[in-house]
């Protein structure tokens, strides 16, 4: 059924695939990466919310967020970044806002057996703000790993580095992504993980795991590519 919803994700992937069009004509292979990068974001949540039998409505918000993030930060590999201070704060808002949103109803069903306890908020809290904080961290590494192979090998980094008061600003906007998410109560993905509970806690507990294994694995390959200069 064609709703506003999907007119607007419509608009939005349209955006994407422009952004693509443009990076191609430019020879810019970060802009073109990146908005490949974003199509899948869009189309990859959606493809396993509908292989778990999720309903029509998730599916759409997810990808309707999800195509926002992507759409935002497209535009922003086209030059935003540089010329709008704030694009890049709303971008990391958002995309953190997309992650604490599986984080969130993740963390409430697999800590639901201590639902009784005083420090059930403040567990969830924590799970929440500090995976996604954490997965920033790894996104920032990723950024020096991308500036210094460019600068390594010449060529243009697909992420850029913009220097350690943007890294420090980008992961306050992480935070607030979360925290939105948190204040808001948004339980999007809450009527799946309650379906397979042992797998949310499983995805929980691989996710901490996930990000602390990239944060040491980028934060060693910063350091060796830096020797290496």
């Amino acid at each position: 059924m064609f709703t506003l919803e999907t007119l607007v994700v419509a608009l939005l992937v349209a955006g994407i695939v422009a952004a693509l069009v443009e990076g191609i004509r430019r020879g810019s292979g970060a802009v073109v990466v990146n908005a490949v990068a974003a199509l899948g974001v869009t189309a990859v949540p959606s493809a396993i919310l509908l292989s778990l039998e999720a309903g029509p409505a998730l599916v759409w918000d997810i990808t309707l967020w999800a195509a926002a993030a992507g759409f935002l930060h497209s535009l922003g590999m086209l030059g935003l970044y540089e010329s709008v201070d704030w694009w890049d704060h709303l971008t990391h808002t958002l995309s953190a806002g997309v992650l604490a949103a599986a984080f969130y109803p993740m963390s409430l069903v697999a800590t639901q057996p201590w639902s009784d306890t005083a420090e059930w908020t403040l567990a969830i809290t924590g799970a929440t703000v500090g995976l996604t904080l954490a997965a920033g961290i790894a996104w920032e590494l990723l950024e020096l790993v991308a500036r210094e192979l460019g600068k390594r090998y010449d060529i243009e980094p697909i992420l850029v580095h913009y220097g350690r008061r943007d890294t420090a600003l980008d992961l306050v906007f992480d935070v607030v992504g979360a925290v939105l998410v948190l204040a808001l109560d948004v339980r999007l993905f809450l009527p799946v993980f309650e379906r397979y509970p042992e797998t949310a806690g499983a995805l929980l507990t691989g996710s901490a795991v996930g990000c602390a294994i990239g944060i040491v694995a980028l934060a060693v390959a910063v350091l060796v590519l830096r020797r290496l200069d």
